[in-house]
């Protein structure tokens, strides 16, 4: 299981988090930020104090099945989540960073209950009014980042398979609209 990719580390942000008197504490990632095509996803997740999910790890480090029941524990698991969405053409007119920091507050501002405080992955975000703290490599050190980074890329795939239907040929609904062999090929025989 994806227990053997974690380390000593792992979630201790989460307790510091937690030690400094913040009872809902939002892990916030996203997905699709080196994609060719299709959104940007961020998510928000609170998790109860003291959870333990064994399936989540880095969403990265874990299969699309291993994905999919994470995704499952975590729903089930968590106090809030949320997801924000920023569509291809968004995404063109605000650049990839200014969209991620849309979509993670749009996944904030979804939360219910709201959240005290985040743990985001990356670099200080701009426009993020709730008290944070920027982790980079958070979905390799928090638990709630990893959390967040798995609903992210599940979310964002199923939306690429649906994708996938209404543009068939440029097989979405396998490389999820990233920079691939088969896509640079896929746009070439069909255009973009």
């Amino acid at each position: 299981m994806s227990g053997r990719h974690r380390h000593e580390q792992f979630g201790e942000i989460d307790r510091w988090a937690s030690e400094c008197g913040h009872a809902l504490v939002a892990g916030v990632d996203e997905a699709g930020r080196g994609a060719m095509a299709g959104p940007l996803v961020a998510a928000a997740v609170i998790l109860p104090t003291g959870c333990e999910l064994e399936a989540v790890d880095d969403s990265k480090r874990l299969t699309p099945r291993q994905r999919e029941r994470a995704y499952d524990e975590i729903t089930d698991a968590a106090t809030a989540w949320a997801v924000g969405v920023v569509e291809a053409e968004m995404v063109d007119r605000l650049n990839v960073l200014g969209a991620t920091h849309l979509a993670m507050r749009q996944a904030l501002e979804g939360l219910d209950p709201p959240a005290e405080f985040a743990l985001i992955d990356g670099y200080e975000p701009s426009g993020i009014a709730l008290p944070h703290r920027a982790v980079i490599g958070g979905d390799g050190l928090s638990l709630s980042i990893a959390a967040a980074s798995i609903v992210a890329k599940v979310v964002r795939d199923r939306i690429m398979v649906r994708l996938d239907c209404v543009w068939p040929g440029y097989d979405l609904a396998l490389h999820k609209g990233y920079c691939t062999q088969a896509h640079r090929d896929a746009l070439e025989r069909l255009g973009p």
